[in-house]
């Protein structure tokens, strides 16, 4: 395949006068019912779309499944406009030249997540590399046809929450979970944060800048939702549509939180592909908390610790790859 540079690939665009499209996806649950829509502006008479859903998939697969039906739709040279970075920067950043070469894995030797979605994606353009380009678009910012595509996405998993019923919108069923039992997520993906119920502004830089380097298409972050660190966290890896699992010490840990904090709880657990809720004492919350660190040491690959040297310690005793923010 012959490699062109991006200003040649712009001004190729330019000449051949390529379609716009945007792409959005959407989910209720993450897993769980979602839609995918692609749409391309027409000021004239609205717009040319297209939309559909699945009963029980992620954010991550609408999104894709909106730019492969797109890009199997519509012929010619293509500006894919879409807000997800997972889908943008496989192809700016030549994500899939390395999945190729490894033989679908990932930079950590891991199989690449959603390559069913992928492999026909990424086939398609390779088919038609100098006539598609993908731009990232800020997503709920105000552009027209952005929110266009969202309202299609949406649209779409509402239709099939509709069909299934309310209980299929709910996200994961938290469960008692025994203390020996296995992890219910892959254990080589995921990776624990945890630390300071209080955290500084530098640490919550810190943080950030940390889970900005993770991998959507391979890490998984696991969090215990406490106030501080584990429920900033929680929210970090829903924004940049990281695989989520949750596991609470006991049953409902946010019972008297204020309103905002617990709102804040309720949105974070509803988004997560796993929640497991241990036998923990509510009485005795300390000694719950121990417990349940003791049980996710046990089923992660590594551990991110803020301002916690006493987890860090624990996790590097148990052999695993540990991020320290202090």
């Amino acid at each position: 395949m012959r490699s062109i540079g991006r200003a040649s690939l712009l001004a190729r665009f330019e000449c051949v006068n390529a379609t716009d499209v945007y792409t959005d996806g959407a989910c209720k649950g993450n897993p769980g019912p979602g839609g995918w829509g692609w749409v391309v502006p027409d000021d004239a008479s609205g717009a040319v779309s297209g939309s559909g859903g699945a009963e029980q998939t992620t954010n991550q697969r609408m999104e894709l499944e909106a730019v492969l039906r797109a890009v199997e739709t519509l012929p010619g040279s293509l500006r894919i406009h879409s807000d997800s970075t997972y889908v943008v920067n496989c192809f700016n950043d030549r994500w899939y030249e390395g999945w190729l070469k490894r033989g679908w894995k990932n930079s950590q030797k891991k199989p690449v997540a959603n390559k069913d979605l992928w492999e026909p994606l990424i086939e398609k353009y390779l088919e038609r590399s100098d006539e598609i380009e993908f731009i990232w678009v800020k997503g709920h910012a105000g552009d027209r046809w952005n929110e266009r595509a969202d309202e299609l996405a949406v649209a779409a998993a509402e239709e099939v929450v509709a069909t299934l019923g309310e209980k299929a919108a709910s996200g994961p069923t938290p469960r008692d979970t025994p203390v020996g039992a296995a992890a219910p997520w892959p254990v080589g993906r995921a990776l624990w944060v945890t630390g300071t119920a209080k955290p500084t502004d530098d640490q919550r830089s810190e943080l950030e800048r940390v889970m900005n380097g993770l991998d959507p298409s391979g890490d998984l972050v696991v969090s215990g939702l406490r106030r501080g660190v584990e429920l900033t966290a929680a929210e970090l890896a829903r924004s940049r549509r990281i695989e989520l699992a949750v596991v609470l010490p006991f049953a409902d840990p946010a019972a008297r939180w204020p309103q905002q904090d617990r709102e804040r709880f309720d949105s974070v657990l509803a988004a997560a592909s796993f929640v497991v809720v241990l036998e923990g004492d509510p009485a005795s919350p300390g000694a719950a908390v121990k417990k349940r660190n003791a049980w996710v040491l046990d089923r992660v690959i590594g551990a991110i610790a803020v301002d916690d040297a006493d987890t860090a310690k624990a996790a590097e005793a148990a052999g695993l790859t540990v991020i320290a923010v202090d």
